[in-house]
């Protein structure tokens, strides 16, 4: 063999390796996923309910936060719960129309606007001393009945970070089916199969909780990224305070509509990845090395090849190996990566989603693969602009039951 192919095989050998950790970390905590840890438990007879505040940065989206913040503001809670608006760009009309309602808004203008820098202008012009706890939604989040209740057991239970359990409000078209999928895959790897191991669950942007003050805390100078959730996840575990998981407190998020939807969701979420990787990497082993295990399992989420990239490239090379070259890993080899990979997604695929309009949506995986493809080109663009994802109204849409 020349030297040139040796070293070509040496790099397919090492990309073997790198992708063997991809999935053997899928397949680890899909496994433990279904291993359930012990609830948290009903807070005590006769304990306080905490004083809650729900924020709900709303960026140009008047038809939506008409609908949904009343939503949030008719969720049965027998402590003192307000809700607050961040209205970046919406109508006066819109204002007064939610303020009638006795919602409140926090008006915000940014010359480049983040939902980080929103929720720190809110809470740094809300009373100091005004909330126990603040819960974070999306502006088309819809919570179910006893979302906060469940969010006061965990505070009570010693809990100052909580993620709920965000799952799709639509299945109304085939990436809308796909985003709901990859949504409760997310769910069982990042956040059950993690507490299950006693480690902290992963934030996701939305029906989150946390402690008043150290949300004020956490917020301090959280810059432009497109990934404020990331930030927040990285600083918590750094400050060493477990993120606990709520299964069963559900909140209703909308699911994109098409491809177009889909290459901007992606292409904010991998910019985020490629941002976190480059500002956390060197750290993560210093951590490491601290004992503080969870911030360098950050860092390895991080390091992670999207799914859909993920299967993508595996069955590429796969096909590549059957040409036998004289190169790299033997087909078996990327077979049982593809295979291995197949099983930690159907592991993690709630029994719900096994059905024929999931079977349907998995035949648009090629676009799917294309537009996290036109993703990866596009990363730059997210640190120039927002790239919020569209919403639509909520009316019409299927609430799936659990």
């Amino acid at each position: 063999m020349s030297i040139v192919l040796t070293i070509i095989s040496l790099l397919f050998y090492a990309l073997g390796i790198f992708l063997l950790l991809n999935v053997l970390y899928l397949l680890l905590f899909a496994i433990a996923g279904h291993r359930k840890p012990a609830p948290i438990p009903k807070a005590p007879a006769g304990t306080a309910y905490r004083r809650m505040c729900v924020l709900i940065p709303a960026y140009h989206s008047d038809a939506v936060i008409l609908e949904t913040a009343p939503a949030a503001l008719r969720q049965a809670y027998p402590g003192q719960m307000d809700v607050h608006v961040i209205a970046d760009g919406l109508q006066p009309a819109t204002v007064q129309a939610l303020r009638r309602q006795q919602i409140g808004v926090i008006e915000v203008f940014f010359e480049k606007s983040t939902k980080g820098k929103a929720l720190l202008t809110a809470l740094q012009s809300l009373p100091n001393d005004a909330y126990d706890v603040a819960v974070v939604l999306d502006v088309d989040n819809i919570m179910d009945a006893g979302f906060l209740t469940q969010v006061n057991d965990a505070f009570a239970a010693g809990y100052r970070v909580v993620q709920g359990h965000r799952t799709a409000k639509n299945l109304d078209s085939a990436f809308a089916v796909l985003d709901a999928c990859n949504e409760e895959i997310n769910n069982h790897i990042f956040r059950q199969g993690h507490a299950s191991l006693g480690m902290s669950a992963a934030l996701i942007g939305s029906g989150m909780a946390f402690e008043f003050q150290y949300l004020r805390k956490l917020m301090q100078d959280i810059g432009e990224t497109p990934g404020e959730d990331k930030e927040m996840d990285f600083r918590t575990v750094k400050d060493e305070i477990k993120i606990g998981y709520l299964p069963n407190a559900y909140v209703y998020d909308e699911k994109i509509p098409n491809s177009q939807a889909f290459t901007t969701q992606r292409t904010r979420w991998i910019a985020a990845q490629v941002e976190f990787l480059q500002k956390y990497f060197w750290e993560g082993p210093v951590q490491l090395f601290r004992g503080n295990v969870e911030f360098f399992d950050k860092v390895l989420q991080t390091l992670l090849v999207p799914r859909i990239l993920l299967l993508g490239l595996l069955g590429v090379l796969f096909l590549l190996s059957l040409l036998r070259l004289p190169v790299g890993p033997s087909p078996l080899f990327w077979a049982g990566l593809l295979l291995g990979t197949g099983g930690a997604l159907l592991l993690s695929l709630p029994a719900r989603l096994y059905n024929r309009q999931v079977a349907q949506a998995i035949l648009h995986l090629p676009l799917a693969l294309v537009s996290m493809v036109l993703a990866l080109l596009q990363i730059k663009k997210a640190k120039s602009s927002f790239m919020p994802t569209p919403h639509a109204t909520s009316s019409g849409m299927d609430t799936p039951q659990h």
